[in-house]
């Protein structure tokens, strides 16, 4: 067992893991954040997504000895506060671009990164970042809608404010 700390959502959590870990594992098991899923273990479905230094990553390909110094976003991150949803969020309830929820945590972390990098992503742009985030529920056109309409959420939030 090694200590490691990682810095997930702005809070230090000194986790004792062995060096095999994953860091899907740790968050879940050391952090008790569980809102990270574990679906196929081979970094091929991205319900396991999480952000690291703001970058979509599969963390169940990524050791948690790993990511000490880096920072760490959940799906637990991700809201203001537990009653004040993200627009990402808010967006993904009002165009149903999610059903189960299984794979929405994934989901909704990789569409926050992209809307970061490109505000008002097209409909192509948006297919291309979420293809490796499998959903068997929603089909892909209530996801893009949800992404879509998050920017508009983002950009009239960002209006208000100034």
């Amino acid at each position: 067992m090694r200590a490691v700390n990682l810095e997930v959502n702005g809070i230090v959590h000194e986790v004792f893991v062995e060096d095999r870990t994953s860091l899907a594992d740790a968050l879940r098991e050391e952090c008790g954040l569980t809102g990270t899923r574990l679906g196929c273990e081979h970094g091929v479905c991205g319900a396991c997504t999480v952000l690291i230094n703001n970058r979509p990553e599969r963390s169940c390909l990524v050791l948690a000895t790993q990511t000490e110094g880096d920072a760490i976003g959940t799906i637990e991150g991700l809201a203001k506060s537990p009653t004040v949803l993200a627009p990402i969020q808010r967006a993904f309830r009002e165009a149903h671009g999610l059903q189960c929820g299984f794979c929405t945590s994934g989901m909704l972390l990789t569409a926050q990164s992209l809307l970061e990098h490109d505000p008002d992503p097209s409909p192509e742009t948006i297919r291309d970042w979420m293809h490796g985030n499998l959903c068997r529920c929603t089909g892909f056109d209530q996801i893009v809608e949800s992404v879509q309409l998050a920017a508009s959420l983002i950009k009239q939030d960002q209006e208000r404010e100034e």
